[in-house]
């Protein structure tokens, strides 16, 4: 597993997607345990340290969350949530040109990798941790993000505006991007997240084979 340094991610509050769950002790839990998940990895995180950053008894989040593994399910699923949700408003906005798309989609899935880093880090790498039916529901919106972009690639090549050996290859690299961005991406005036965005479009668009804004 690899991860961020925990100096960097312990200087980084960790914030959960406004919509993702209203605001009362169930948010202070997940942000609190997104927290030391991140930092610390699941399994280097107790529920006793939980307890003790939110001070609270450890009984008292068990009011709320069955275990700690379910704290990392809903932590896992929202963030695949948000992640979906993002995708499909950005795809539903773009109109129907393949190109036009595929920018609204890198640009999503980018910016919501640099805007909510540990929630990234927390949902690729420790959704490992999780039983096979807590970790199911995040795993079937995963599936239905990746469609969404290979169906982008698929429409676009089969219209002769993409040029890809492999949709599928294409598709992983054009994902990775994003993916990445937690573990080296620090918000600057020298590189802003939305100028960020940009050159992942234009690099996305590079594999697909198109050179330059059509």
């Amino acid at each position: 597993m690899s991860s961020l340094p925990p100096s960097r991610l312990r200087a980084r509050k960790a914030v959960l997607p406004s919509s993702a769950v209203p605001d009362g002790t169930r948010r202070r839990i997940l942000e609190a345990a997104l927290q030391l998940f991140a930092s610390r990895g699941f399994h280097g995180a107790s529920i006793r340290d939980l307890a003790t950053a939110l001070e609270l008894r450890p009984s008292a989040l068990y009011a709320h969350f069955a275990s700690k593994e379910h704290v990392l399910a809903e932590l896992v699923r929202m963030g695949h949530e948000a992640h979906h949700e993002g995708l499909r408003t950005a795809l539903l906005g773009a109109g129907s040109e393949p190109t036009e798309q595929l920018r609204a989609l890198v640009r999503a899935h980018t910016l919501l990798h640099a805007n909510h880093p540990q929630l990234a880090v927390v949902v690729n790498e420790e959704i490992h941790a999780l039983p096979p039916e807590l970790a199911a529901p995040a795993l079937a919106l995963r599936e239905q993000s990746s469609a969404l972009l290979l169906a982008v690639i698929e429409r676009g090549r089969a219209q002769g505006v993409f040029s890809v050996p492999h949709a599928v290859v294409t598709a992983a690299a054009i994902s990775t991007m994003g993916v990445r961005l937690p573990y080296w991406y620090e918000p600057s005036p020298a590189l802003d997240v939305d100028t960020l965005a940009e050159l992942h479009v234009e690099l996305a668009l590079r594999l697909l084979g198109v050179q330059g804004r059509p």
